[in-house]
């Protein structure tokens, strides 16, 4: 698929802990958000090349192979893909982690273990309403 539109209410979600993408898709689901994935750095990288940019991406921080940090730069060069908000979703808590983070081009950051509301809440700011 290259580059065909998405949904206006996707969100493309790269956390490479089960347990949490599944309580994601959840959340995102209930809220009618369609949840599209990716498990590791490599991946996430493949995605992005090959697909419509989502309404949000939820970015994990320490993922194999590329982290996503580097993740970051890869969506803010990719044209179709360079104003898609980006939420960190991360239990990196350093504030130059942060920081590097913000100053990379993500939008907000959420700090693990995460409140179900208000990491909702915080997805709201950028998302139009799904209902």
């Amino acid at each position: 698929m290259q580059n065909t539109p998405a949904s206006p209410l996707s969100v493309f979600v790269v956390e490479d802990d089960d347990n949490i993408l599944q309580v994601l898709k959840f959340m995102l689901k209930r809220q009618g958000y369609e949840v599209t994935h990716a498990s590791d750095g490599r991946a996430a990288s493949a995605h992005i090349e090959t697909n419509a940019a989502p309404a949000l991406v939820l970015l994990d921080v320490m993922l194999p192979y590329v982290d996503g940090f580097e993740i970051i730069n890869i969506i803010r060069n990719n044209p179709t893909w360079a104003t898609v908000p980006i939420v960190m979703l991360t239990a990196k808590t350093m504030e130059q982690d942060i920081v590097r983070a913000l100053d990379a081009g993500a939008n907000d950051y959420v700090l693990k273990p995460f409140q179900p509301n208000e990491l909702l809440a915080r997805l709201r700011r950028f998302l139009p309403s799904s209902r």
